[in-house]
């Protein structure tokens, strides 16, 4: 079997709900948290490393609340993403902002803990078994030395809806080769009576395609992807002026970017499983019960690591 890392996207955990960190409070009945479902079902597929993005000031909760017992049973490294974590000569664009740069930064932020080819998520997105499955086929098979091939898990906009408030989606266009031509970042997307719009500052509404292809930042990239994120980065940071001071580097509009310009060639793998997340403090029921529906049809054990033996 093939090297793979699963590269946790977690420093924002916490920024939505004042403070209050949602996403690492328990949702199975063995005391799991969202996380603990995304690494059982990656190792079991065949990943055998999980990088932690975290921010340093939440560092001892984290570990006290899964990093301690994850690295029991698998090989794990933490990397740091912070405000000030850019070039010096772009520091003095930091003044006044109060969170990091983004998933453009978060990879970026790995770059001393990555050798292999890697699979990048959500902290706090549920993606179900066989959208790891067919990441980890693809970087063992497919993944190339020149940093410009990648895959993209891809799920129907319907299936990632939140029932408490807006969402953010990569809306996607796919040809029949399955290859991506086109990723939009798209804001405030919300369900209606209808199916789905996007919903402007001003609360105005336009109808958006509710079986469109959307990405949940579910990226397989290889080690040299993060070069081309290094100087993309420092084109960023040098365009940023003051009218967009709360810009972000964000990996759907890097990678889109690349399609528009012909350097990337990105291959969607659908997945048929469900998604759910904790977007909103009121999601975490609804992930709760949905835990417990998977453990009912015996997806996952009451103690999701119990026929994990220590692997380190």
């Amino acid at each position: 079997m093939g090297k793979a890392t699963l590269v946790i996207m977690a420093a924002g955990i916490g920024s939505r709900f004042g403070g209050g960190i949602k996403q690492l409070e328990t949702v199975g009945p063995g005391g799991e948290i969202i996380m603990d479902y995304s690494i059982y079902d990656a190792m079991e597929a065949g990943f055998d490393k999980v990088v932690f993005v975290i921010r340093k000031d939440l560092e001892e909760d984290f570990k006290q609340v899964i990093g301690r017992r994850i690295e029991k049973i698998v090989k794990v490294e933490y990397a740091y993403q912070e405000l000030d974590d850019i070039p010096e000569q772009f520091r003095y664009k930091a003044e006044g902002r109060k969170k990091p740069w983004g998933t453009g930064q978060a990879i970026l932020c790995c770059k001393d803990v990555l050798q292999e080819p890697f699979l990048v998520i959500n902290a706090d997105d549920y993606y179900g078994k066989e959208a790891y499955k067919k990441a980890y086929e693809y970087l063992i098979s497919k993944s190339s030395d020149d940093g410009y091939s990648a895959c993209m898990i891809g799920f129907i906009l319907k299936n990632t809806l939140s029932d408490n408030g807006g969402v953010t989606r990569g809306v996607c266009k796919v040809n029949t080769d399955n290859m991506l031509t086109e990723i939009v970042e798209t804001r405030g997307i919300v369900k209606t009576r209808d199916g789905a719009a996007v919903q402007n500052e001003k609360g105005e509404l336009t109808n958006i395609d509710v079986d469109s292809e959307v990405s949940m930042n579910m990226w397989g990239l290889s080690p040299a992807f993060i070069g081309i994120l290094e100087d993309g980065f420092n084109q960023f940071l040098d365009s940023l002026d003051a009218d967009n001071p709360t810009g972000e580097y964000l990996l759907p509009t890097i990678i889109g970017g690349l399609l528009e310009e012909g350097k990337m060639r990105v291959e969607v793998l659908q997945s048929h499983d469900k998604w759910f997340g904790v977007t909103y403090r009121e999601d975490k029921k609804d992930v709760t019960e949905e835990i417990q529906k998977l453990v009912a049809d015996g997806v996952y054990a009451d103690k999701l690591y119990a026929d994990v033996s220590e692997r380190r």
